[in-house]
């Protein structure tokens, strides 16, 4: 089973099952490290059933949510069914269905070790992102929990955050920093052989500004 499978058959139990997974505190770490603000545009990538959407709604933010799979955005749209400040698309890492230069912000929560290529999804996260736009990242500490893959279908046992960080300067963002979130993501294998506590990080960073000069327009350069 590969991970679009397992989150269309736990889609209905996602909203329990994930409550030991994180809790409300890294969002709200993320919310104030982006300092966001009414009326802007955000994206919540690998939305699940709106986690990251919710904060951002009740903070007066419209929302495009995007998921692979259609199970996890059917569930979300039920959960805000009176809500009508959020977009549902359903899409993959290496291509966002959201047109360059679009977000004031990109969101991902526990999105990263299910992709393929961390390095890929992070960049089409910058591309969506206007110009000054900023990127924040909450996902795993590198550990060694192998239940997780095998119960969970995780791709990636968590991350170094050297390794974050220096994706996201190599996408071309500035002003990089990682930390810790605050609190951790704690599981239990089926079995009852294995539970985890496993720390989080929290990434972010800016696009680079367009320079314009002489007629010109340029992202500026990180050197």
């Amino acid at each position: 089973m590969g991970s679009k499978a397992y989150f269309a058959e736990v889609a209905n139990q996602w909203d329990t099952m994930s409550q030991g997974f994180f809790s409300d505190t890294a969002r709200q770490k993320a919310y104030s490290l982006a300092a966001v603000e009414e009326g802007k545009l955000a994206a919540d990538i690998g939305t699940g059933t709106g986690y990251l959407a919710e904060g951002l709604i009740h903070n007066g933010l419209r929302v495009i949510a995007v998921d692979s799979s259609e199970a996890m955005l059917n569930q979300m749209k039920q959960k805000f069914a009176d809500i009508n400040t959020i977009d549902y698309r359903q899409g993959e890492a290496e291509k966002l269905p959201i047109d360059n230069d679009t977000v004031d912000y990109a969101m991902a929560n526990m999105y990263l070790h299910h992709v393929e290529d961390p390095f890929i999804a992070i960049k089409e996260m910058v591309r969506i992102l206007k110009p000054e736009g900023k990127l924040v990242l909450t996902d795993l500490d590198q550990h060694n929990f192998e239940f997780l893959r095998k119960e969970h279908h995780d791709r990636w046992m968590g991350f170094t955050r050297e390794d974050v960080k220096q994706w996201l300067l190599k996408a071309g963002l500035k002003n990089v920093s990682i930390e810790c979130a605050g609190g951790n993501c704690c599981a239990s294998s089926k079995l009852g052989c294995d539970n985890a506590s496993i720390s989080i990080f929290i990434a972010y960073g800016e696009k680079q500004p367009i320079e314009r000069c002489q007629g010109h327009t340029n992202l500026v350069s990180l050197q």
